[in-house]
Order: C-alpha cells, then structure tokens, then sequence
C-alpha cells in the first residue's frame, strides 16, 4: 500500500513539475514601467534598408505585443512614422531592390498589415517620399499619408508621446 502511495506521490509531483514549466515565465519587471498606468510612444522609423527595417518593425510589434507593456491599465497607444529613406521600403513599387533583400520587403508588408490589424497607427512623411522618388499612389495601403512626419512627430511629443528612434 505504502508503495502505491509513493509511486501516485510521484507521479503527481512530476505532473505538477511538468505543468509549471509549460506555463509562461513571469513577466520581466522593468524599473521604468514601475507607476505607469499608459504607454503612449511614436516610433521615428527611418531605417533605410530592409533587413534594418524589417528588424525593428518586428521589434515594435513584439513591444506592442509584450506583457510587461500590456500590464499597463489602459491599452498601448502606438503610432509608427516613416521618415526619409524607410519610405522606399513601403511602396508596393520595389524595382530597386536586389533579389536578396525580397524577402525582407515582404517581411516589411506582412508585418505593417499586422500592426494596423493590433491597432497600431501608422504614418508617412509624403514630403520625404517625394525627395526619395517615392510615388505617394504606391504606398501600402494601412498607411496614413501626412505632408510632413515631423510635424506629426512633434504634435505627438506634445501630447506625450515617448519618442523612440529607428535609425
């Protein structure tokens, strides 16, 4: 009897073990994060090549996405500005680009769908898709079209935005 015992002890125990390892890990704390109940940040993408681009854009999706983001009382408020030469890399038009670097201009689509699907505003400087000789007709289509990303960019440190550099 004392053997089944242990033997259903031990099987129980190797369950429970089992069980506490399949479950997430607790979320990181960050320090910075320690008393705020909002997280309102504009992203000043600027990145000029795919791989970069297609990098951090992951990145400020996973950011959107993390829990230690979403402990927050309210729901993040992201917004995305494409300034400079990051305006290139979301055009459908991407005859410049050498067969290599495809695959991360396809990265680059799929993830801004994605962004605008969570909720996440997105933006582009049509004067700098201009200079960069970026047709404004050939931009995806999640994207908002603004005369100039740094006004946009300086209305929304006004409002309190937190502005995270993409270079």
């Amino acid at each position: 009897m004392r053997t089944n015992f242990d033997a259903v002890r031990t099987i129980l125990l190797a369950g429970l073990i089992l069980l506490l390892g399949a479950l997430p890990a607790q979320a990181e704390e960050y320090e910075g994060l320690q008393g705020v109940n909002s997280i309102t940040t504009v992203f000043d993408v600027r990145a000029g090549t795919p791989k970069s681009a297609a990098i951090q854009l992951d990145l400020i999706l996973q950011t959107f996405s993390d829990d230690n983001i979403r402990a927050a009382d309210e729901q993040p408020e992201f917004v995305v500005v494409f300034i400079g030469p990051a305006v290139k890399l979301v055009s459908t038009d991407v005859k410049g680009f050498p067969p290599e670097e495809q695959e991360y201009i396809e990265q680059i689509e799929s993830t801004v769908k994605e962004m605008a699907r969570q909720g996440i505003k997105l933006e582009i400087c049509i004067f700098a898709a201009e200079v960069m000789g970026v047709d404004p007709a050939t931009i995806l289509p999640t994207i908002k079209h603004v005369r100039n990303g740094w006004i946009s960019l300086i209305g929304y440190q006004a409002r309190g935005y937190s502005l995270v550099p993409a270079y």
